[in-house]
C-alpha cells in the first residue's frame, strides 16, 4: 500500500472531493474521501508504481543506449 504524509492525503482526499462535487455533482465527506484515498492506495497503487518503475526503466535503458553509442563513436578506426 501507498503510504503518504499528512499534507499529501490532505491534498488528496481535497482532490477527491472536489472531483466528486465537480464531475459528478455530489459531495463526499472528509471520512468517506479518506476510505477511498485509502481503498485505491490498496488496491489499484501497485498498478500505478509497477508501472512507475517501467517507465524509469525504459528511460534508462535508452540513457544507456545513447551512451553506448557515444562510447562507440569514440573507438578509433584501425587502418
Amino acid at each position: 500500500m501507498i503510504r503518504f504524509s499528512e499534507s499529501q492525503k490532505h491534498t488528496l482526499v481535497t482532490k477527491l472531493q472536489r472531483y466528486f462535487e465537480d464531475e459528478l455533482d455530489s459531495e463526499i465527506g472528509q471520512f468517506d474521501a479518506e476510505f477511498l484515498l485509502d481503498f485505491i492506495s490498496k488496491e489499484m497503487g501497485t498498478y500505478y508504481y509497477n508501472q512507475g518503475v517501467k517507465d524509469s526503466q525504459a528511460v534508462l535503458a535508452s540513457r544507456i543506449e545513447d551512451v553506448t553509442e557515444a562510447i562507440f563513436e569514440l573507438e578509433k578506426i584501425e587502418s
